[in-house]
């Protein structure tokens, strides 16, 4: 592991706060930051840039959201594993539909996004530490692009949109895929598998680099493209479950907790990819 300059992690809300079910986190342009399950389950949270923090949207029939994303539009796409749907919210209205239900899916877990707005989801089964991988397109419909792998979890397209990194939790490795402009996975890889702790989120700054929850280690994870550890940032909390970027330059990384219900910041040296796709989405439009 290469020697860098310890990045300090810190809280940003309070402890318990959220439930043990703190997953998602995402950013919108405003720079609020929005992460599942806050003060009760079924809720989607909303944390202004300042830390204060409400609830955003209760989530109807049952629905309980895991990964966040945002497309370039500015709508927001919730995974709600327990009915087994993608959920669409229109941010000016806050109306919310089902934009895609697959009830063949163990649980749509996970959400990445492709800069043409293209999703795709982790879809692990926990019973039997196997898990599948889907495509859902903008016109909501969904393929499923692998199925026998291991317990899918964290998802991620890289900034030039050539790659696809899916991790499997219970087997600590992470995949990597060519993918083409149409969606299409080939090339399956071996990019890193670690010897000890499981995975949960991921995502990339802009330089291609993936940044990896260690649930159980309490450690963000900096992985270079060719698969290299390049350093750890260590957490308060032990069970991190996913991350995003944010901030007004996009270097700030928020992490959320699930052992202790909240969620945790640092600062790091290269804006994230997420974060520069909605950018430049927004102000393009």
């Amino acid at each position: 592991m290469r020697s860098e300059q310890l990045i300090k992690s810190k809280s940003f809300t309070q402890p318990h706060s959220f439930t043990a079910g703190i997953e998602g986190p995402a950013c919108d342009a405003e720079g609020n930051l929005y992460a599942v399950n806050y003060a009760r389950q079924h809720t989607i949270g909303k944390v202004t840039p300042t830390g204060a923090c409400s609830i955003f949207l209760e989530l109807p029939d049952g629905s309980i959201g895991n990964g966040i994303r945002f497309n370039r539009a500015g709508d927001m796409f919730i995974a709600d594993y327990t009915n087994h749907n993608i959920l669409k919210v229109d941010m000016q209205t806050l109306a919310m539909s089902i934009y895609c239900h697959v009830p063949t899916m163990n649980q749509p877990n996970d959400l990445a996004i492709a800069v043409n707005g293209v999703l795709y989801a982790s879809d692990p089964n926990w019973t039997n530490s196997t898990g599948q991988l889907w495509r859902i397109d903008v016109d909501g419909s969904a393929t499923l692009l692998e199925r026998g792998m291991g317990t899918t979890n964290g998802i991620e397209v890289s900034p030039d949109q050539q790659i696809l990194y899916v991790n499997e939790t219970v087997q600590r490795n992470i995949w990597a895929y060519d993918l083409s402009p149409e969606g299409k996975i080939s090339s399956k890889r071996l990019l890193i598998q670690f010897s000890d702790f499981g995975m949960d989120g991921m995502r990339c700054d802009v330089a291609g680099n993936l940044y990896v929850t260690r649930h159980g280690k309490g450690t963000v994870a900096k992985v270079s493209p060719m698969g290299d550890v390049l350093l750890e940032i260590e957490l308060t909390g032990k069970h991190c479950t996913n991350l995003t970027f944010g901030g007004p330059d996009g270097r700030t990384c928020y992490v959320t907790v699930a052992d202790r219900g909240n969620i945790e910041t640092f600062r790091t040296d290269l804006p994230g990819s997420c974060w520069q796709l909605f950018r430049a989405g927004t102000a393009s439009l």
